[in-house]
């Protein structure tokens, strides 16, 4: 008989590199990201030149590859000379001077950090860096509660390239006229991939991190097309994982249509990001609004000043927008009226979607 011909064995895999699917892998080649490299690699290389470099705020939307990107090249950077120090900051899990300038020190293997002040840190960071060139990648800078460090930097630092890496084009724009006149960034924004791009992409992956002809094409095509709607190459990376577990415990060799599909059903169970990922100012407004559904965000903007909240109503907007996007809350807008436009902010509670790949 040939009952068990199609089912996987208990030590058979579909998986040749799970880790592959992580949105952190890099491959060797970055597909469709070419143009945005070389704009990259141009703001970088006087300071091969002994010169130096320029900076640059670069925008766009999650998930279509602006960390990874701007990775790629700072890897073929370090592959190209000894005399530039690559320095790759997250800010989500360093948004303060203190945490970066000692995860600058940390980088640069500089571990006697112990009830040292940050000028201490700093001074450190400076006499070893002024003695080379330096990039500062800060990425997700729209999670940073300060920015002293970069004017220290831009005023101190030599030779040096500042790579400001966020969601949203205008983050620049809220910046210390200080800090804004040293800087003078070049703006490079990232588009999400078109559908063939994303189809490349993935397909890409599948082949980093699958035994080759597992996937049928149909399921393949709807992660595609389920991908590019979403604008987000982590919905693709996930879906692909959470399709081959599915496959695996059904004991397939094959991933299915029918796999693909029960991946997608799965993928409005979870949230996109966690509440204890928010920063502190994000978790206040959110309290605001929990405690406060459906009230119109200007009178939200008033509670929140009356709760010494420092940002100014450009930044609060913002905040809440990446709530909505995140889908802790749902925004309604109103036109007409006595007050004109505005929009009516509700709490989320109920809301479940996709955990941060």
């Amino acid at each position: 008989m040939a009952l068990f011909k199609d089912m996987l064995h208990s030590d058979e895999s579909l998986f040749k590199n799970e880790l592959a699917l992580d949105y952190s892998f890099l491959p060797k080649i970055l597909l469709h990201r070419e143009q945005q490299q070389r704009y990259i690699a141009a703001i970088i290389k006087p300071l091969l030149d002994g010169k130096n470099g320029k900076n640059l705020f670069i925008y766009g939307a999650p998930g279509i590859g602006k960390t990874a990107a701007m990775r790629f090249v700072l890897n073929e950077m370090e592959e190209e000379t000894d005399e530039v120090v690559p320095i790759y900051i997250n800010c989500w899990q360093k948004n303060t001077t203190f945490k970066i300038i000692a995860e600058i020190c940390e980088q640069l293997g500089y571990r006697l950090t112990h009830n040292k002040r940050t000028e201490e840190l700093f001074e450190v960071v400076k006499n070893m860096l002024n003695k080379k060139s330096a990039v500062f990648a800060f990425d997700e800078v729209d999670k940073l509660e300060e920015i002293d460090f970069l004017y220290v930097i831009l005023e101190e630092i030599y030779k040096k390239s500042v790579l400001l890496v966020t969601n949203y084009n205008d983050w620049v724009e809220d910046l210390d006229d200080r800090v804004k006149s040293r800087l003078m960034p070049e703006t490079l924004e990232f588009k999400p991939y078109n559908l063939s791009e994303t189809r490349d992409v993935l397909k890409q992956r599948m082949g980093y991190a699958f035994v080759p002809n597992v996937w049928d094409n149909d399921a393949f095509e709807m992660i595609v097309k389920k991908t590019a709607e979403a604008e987000d190459i982590r919905v693709g990376l996930h879906l692909m994982r959470e399709s081959g577990n599915i496959a695996e415990n059904s004991s397939s060799r094959k991933i299915t249509l029918e796999h693909a599909r029960d991946a997608i059903t799965k993928i409005n169970q979870f949230t996109i990001k966690k509440s204890t990922d928010l920063t502190e100012d994000e978790r206040t407004i959110l309290d605001i609004i929990k405690k406060n559904s459906e009230k119109k965000i200007g009178d939200l903007y008033n509670i929140y000043k009356e709760q010494e909240g420092k940002l100014v109503y450009k930044s609060f907007q913002r905040k809440i927008e990446k709530l909505e996007k995140n889908k802790f809350v749902s925004v309604k807008k109103t036109s007409g009226g006595p007050e004109g436009n505005t929009s009516i902010i509700k709490y989320a509670a109920e809301t479940k979607k996709l955990t941060e790949f």
